[in-house]
């Protein structure tokens, strides 16, 4: 016999939601042996924008490589980064 969960409440905003699972075993709440696992796959990452100072002659080759890529500069840079670390 499965065990009687807690209705999920209903929350004002993000906060308040997040305040309550911070202190709240979801366990009591969800049944995880019915979960399933999804895919999101248009879900996008979220980002955020950054400053950075780079020699004028870099910044042109880099936008000279991007250029024969045919892909835009920022995005060839953050290929570049995700490759050399991993991600």
């Amino acid at each position: 016999m499965s065990k009687k969960r807690k209705p999920v409440p209903r929350f004002k905003n993000e906060v308040h939601e997040r305040q309550f699972w911070e202190t709240h075993a979801s366990d009591e709440y969800v049944d995880w042996s019915k979960a399933e696992r999804v895919r999101l796959p248009n879900l996008k990452p979220s980002t955020t924008s950054i400053s950075l100072r780079l020699p004028v002659a870099l910044l042109e080759r880099i936008k000279i490589a991007a250029n024969r890529k045919d892909v835009p500069y920022q995005s060839l840079i953050k290929t570049w980064l995700a490759e050399k670390t991993g991600g």
